[in-house]
């Protein structure tokens, strides 16, 4: 584990070399290492209800979702749920399944005025192996951090 600093530098590098809009990509392991170092900063889980319920809950994580569940269409609601949610100031880090809602959802926040946006890579549950599971290859549950089965 780096500094604060050096875990906000290197996910601005990452930003950089992806050419994303927000302001950084992290680990799982760095968006932990952030919670822990960054008064004020919040998890933000996109995943439906339904993930959250079967798969399972990073405890602490604020839960608002980026597409609906059932039906998987974009929640229309999401911006104003997060603004209530959160301050204006906070560091934002999303995180979905795999790093891919989660990534829309930084894009998305930061359009609207969310300054410190960062999307967690991997997600929760990491990318596909090889038989084209999930959850052991990468992912915040892989890497061992907080998290709990409903």
């Amino acid at each position: 584990m780096g500094t604060l600093t050096d875990v906000l530098q290197l996910a601005a590098r990452r930003a950089e070399q992806m050419q994303l809009n927000y302001a950084g990509a992290v680990t799982p392991r760095e968006a932990f290492d952030i919670l822990r170092l960054a008064p004020g900063a919040k998890l933000v889980d996109v995943r439906t209800r339904a993930e959250l319920d079967w798969v399972g809950r990073i405890p602490g994580a604020l839960e608002i979702e980026w597409n609906t569940y059932p039906g998987g269409v974009p929640n229309p609601h999401f911006i104003d749920h997060l603004k209530k949610q959160t301050d204006g100031e906070a560091m934002l880090l999303f995180i979905c399944r795999s790093g891919a809602r989660s990534h829309n959802a930084a894009m998305a926040a930061t359009a609207a005025g969310c300054q410190n946006c960062y999307n967690v890579m991997e997600g929760f549950e990491g990318d596909k192996d090889a038989s084209g599971q999930r959850g052991k290859v990468g992912g915040w549950r892989h890497a061992g951090l907080p998290w709990q089965q409903s």
